[in-house]
C-alpha cells in the first residue's frame, strides 16, 4: 500500500484496542477484521502513543455521535466518507446511504475483508487515486444531493492548496451539505505531534503543518462554522486520558484548542442549508 494508506492500519488498530476494553469509547468491533499480520506489525510502534491514540478514538466517537443524531432525523440521507480508510460506520450505524472513497488498494482490501454487500445500509465504495484522478468526477453520480461529508484524519496530509481545492470541489458538488472534518493548528503540530510525526515517517507518510487558523480555507470557500469540539478534551471527558480541567484552560490550552473536530455548513444560492 501507499504510505498514507498504511496509516489506515494505525487507525483501525486504535479502534481494535478500544473495542477490547471493558468500557469502550467507540466500540468498533469490526476494526479487528482489518488487522492482518501486516496490520498488527504496522500498528505495534503506535501502541505507546497514549494521547494521540486517545484523541483518535475520541475523534471517531464524536463523529459517530454526530452521524447518529443526523441519521435519526433523516435516515435516508447521503453520507460521504472521503479517505474512508477502514471505516465501518455503514455497518455499525442505523440509516444512511453511504459512499466510501479511498485509494483503490484500500477499497480492494476492504472488499475482501468486509464486503459492501453485507452492510445493513446501502453502501457504495469507490477506488480513487487521489494523485491522478478527479474527486469531482468520482462524485458526479451524487452531484446536487443533500449530503453529510466526513473527512477524517486526512487534512494533515494535504497542502493548503489541496485543502482549498477539496473545499471548492465539495461546495460545487454538494451545494447544500454538512462537512465534518478534524483540523490541527500549527502550534499543536509543532508542540505536541512530534512523536507521531516520527512514527508516521516510519510508514513513509509525512504530516504537513497548517496555520493557526486551520478553518480559514473552509470559511474562505464559503462555509459557515456551526460547531467544534476538542479531541483531547473529549478524550479526557470519556476517561481515555487524564487531563485536569484547570490545566485544559491554562498551561495546556494550546493542546485542547489545537486539535478540534469542526462542523461546517455549506449553503446553496437559495439560502437553504
Amino acid at each position: 500500500m501507499k504510505p498514507i494508506s498504511k496509516t489506515a492500519f494505525y487507525c483501525a488498530g486504535v479502534r481494535m484496542v478500544d473495542a477490547e476494553q471493558p468500557r469502550p469509547i467507540c466500540g468498533d468491533t469490526y476494526a479487528k477484521v482489518f488487522m492482518t499480520e501486516e496490520g498488527l506489525k504496522l500498528f505495534e510502534p503506535f501502541r505507546d502513543q497514549t494521547y494521540p491514540n486517545a484523541s483518535n478514538v475520541a475523534r471517531h466517537r464524536i463523529i459517530d455521535d454526530l452521524l447518529r443524531s443526523r441519521l435519526e432525523r433523516d435516515p435516508g440521507q447521503r453520507v460521504v466518507l472521503i479517505g474512508a480508510g477502514f471505516d465501518s460506520r455503514a455497518f455499525r450505524l442505523t440509516g444512511g446511504r453511504w459512499v466510501e472513497l479511498d485509494e483503490p488498494q484500500v477499497i480492494a482490501f476492504k472488499q475482501e475483508r468486509l464486503p459492501a454487500a453485507g452492510a445493513p445500509n446501502p453502501l457504495q465504495r469507490i477506488g480513487l487515486d487521489f494523485a491522478t484522478e478527479s474527486l469531482a468526477d468520482a462524485l458526479t453520480p451524487f452531484r446536487g444531493e443533500r449530503a453529510t461529508v466526513v473527512v477524517e484524519g486526512v487534512l494533515v496530509y494535504l497542502t493548503a492548496e489541496q485543502t482549498m481545492t477539496l473545499a471548492e470541489t465539495l461546495r460545487t458538488t454538494f451545494p447544500s451539505h454538512t462537512l465534518i472534518v478534524d483540523l490541527m493548528t500549527r502550534t499543536f503540530f509543532n508542540r505536541y505531534a512530534k512523536a507521531m510525526q516520527e512514527k508516521l515517517r516510519g510508514l513513509g507518510a509525512t504530516l504537513l503543518a497548517g496555520g493557526d487558523q486551520p478553518e480559514l480555507p473552509f470559511l474562505t470557500a464559503g462555509y459557515r462554522l456551526v460547531q467544534r469540539s476538542s479531541l483531547p478534551g473529549r478524550a479526557a471527558e470519556l476517561g481515555a486520558i487524564k487531563l485536569p480541567r484547570i490545566l485544559q484552560w491554562t498551561v495546556l490550552r494550546s493542546l485542547v484548542k489545537g486539535y478540534q473536530l469542526h462542523v461546517f455548513e455549506s449553503t446553496d444560492n437559495s439560502g437553504q442549508t
